[in-house]
């Protein structure tokens, strides 16, 4: 299987209670596998994370206007979908909105048949939850990040 290599944008969107936005997934070629993850998707060719922050949140949630910050962390996620393996480095945006309710009618046919659900997380519901949650270590990055506010240097997750 090769493995296709792609940089990503994500958001850490945070509503007014303090919240975090994260969509349920799962993979067409691994019935019964769910996750759940930050909105966001791959930079196309000559954007910046910033633009493609600004359209993945309008294509995903349909919400314009969100207060975009910095960004705050970064990492790399290795994982398969539709028996496609992909390395992707990743950069995070924290994002701010008071408007949760959402519209996903900008979304293509292959993200609506992975989006299984959308949620507004507390970090204590996402430090007490069984379910899968990527990136890995994400509560505790949020706890702190609420706490001490965005840090210096993104850090890695």
């Amino acid at each position: 299987m090769t493995t296709e290599h792609r940089k990503a944008s994500r958001i850490l969107l945070l509503d007014g209670q303090d919240r975090l936005l994260l969509f349920q997934g799962s993979d067409p070629a691994v019935p019964g596998v769910t996750w759940w993850f930050t909105p966001g998707g791959g930079l196309e060719p000559g954007e910046g994370t910033r633009e493609a922050a600004v359209r993945e949140l309008g294509e995903e949630t349909g919400l314009r206007g969100v207060e975009l910050g910095p960004v705050v962390a970064y990492g790399t996620a290795s994982f398969s979908y539709r028996e496609q393996h992909y390395e992707q480095e990743q950069w995070f945006h924290l994002a701010r909105t008071v408007q949760t309710v959402l519209d996903h009618s900008g979304m293509g046919g292959d993200e609506h048949a992975q989006l299984l659900a959308a949620r507004w997380w507390t970090v204590e519901e996402l430090r007490a939850t069984a379910e899968t949650i990527y990136p890995v270590g994400l509560a505790d990055f949020l706890g702190r990040l609420l706490a001490e506010g965005p840090p210096v240097t993104p850090v890695r997750l």
